[in-house]
């Protein structure tokens, strides 16, 4: 019996900016191809997110390796405890690079709990200051921890002049609705395509167009109709396609609002 032909990556007029990827897991083989393929389908720019110490400098040469890329400086809640004053050294000098739009990924994370939570918040809070000092908008990671995320974004959201993006949203409407009150935006990525993702879709409906971006997190979390391979950023039209099925629009109507909110929240003037 022979296998069913997976449906082709759509292909829109409107270009889309893929706004959380892990460019640096993939090989520079498998890192040219897939520039190449973003390009053929449309994406206009990649962000590319830093996670750790390890990895800062390799983001920031790749954003020095293509012109669609662009990248964040920041340690995910997971490396936590390997936050110190040499790391937070280490993304103020090159989050002044002028490629860096974001910092991030920063938050918490009390479902895997990989680091002690009391760590955890201390370099959540302390990166949501060097966003502050820095005049840069944050990309933020939250899982099972929506009473202390909105804690600290309490103390942190009117001081953050450009806000910014709770990435791969799965929380609850509760914080959804705290995080668009208080001006952030919310990333939305294949998830939006599972099965068993309504709590999701039920988010993705009730946001305002004007606070969405589109994101794949690749090379994790791929959509249907390619979940179980590996993710990568030219997926993520059927992200975009899923989105407008769910907010019931046009996808080059939704897509025109949602290529300037990504504009607005990382490049302000460039375009």
């Amino acid at each position: 019996m022979s296998k069913t032909r997976r449906r082709e990556i759509p292909r829109f007029k409107t270009p889309i900016i893929e706004t959380h990827c892990h460019l640096d897991y993939l090989d520079d083989t498998a890192l040219a191809a897939t520039i190449e393929q973003c390009a053929a389908v449309g994406i206009a720019r990649i962000v590319t997110i830093a996670v750790s110490p390890d990895n800062l400098e390799r983001v920031l040469e790749l954003t020095r390796a293509d012109p669609l890329v662009w990248g964040t400086q920041g340690i995910h809640p997971h490396e936590a405890e390997h936050f110190d004053a040499s790391v937070e050294q280490a993304i103020r000098r090159q989050a002044q690079h002028e490629r860096i739009v974001a910092i991030g990924e920063i938050g918490l994370d009390y479902y895997y709990d990989h680091a002690d939570r009391g760590r955890q918040r201390a370099a959540f809070e302390r990166q949501l200051q060097i966003a502050i000092d820095m005049d840069l908008p944050v990309v933020i990671h939250t899982r099972e921890a929506d009473q202390d995320t909105r804690a600290i974004l309490q103390n942190f959201a009117s001081r953050l002049a450009r806000r910014g993006v709770i990435h791969s949203f799965t929380s609850s409407p509760a914080l959804a609705e705290f995080c668009l009150g208080e001006g952030f935006m919310l990333g939305f990525n294949g998830i939006a395509t599972f099965n068993r993702a309504d709590n999701v879709r039920e988010i993705i409906a009730t946001t305002p167009l004007e606070r969405i971006v589109l994101e794949t997190d690749s090379p994790y979390l791929t959509p249907v109709p390619y979940r179980g391979k590996p993710n990568a950023p030219h997926y993520l039209p059927f992200v975009a396609e899923r989105v407008a099925q769910v907010k019931q629009l046009d996808p080059e109507v939704m897509l025109e609002q949602i290529y300037r909110n990504s504009i607005e929240l990382f490049f302000g003037d460039l375009d």
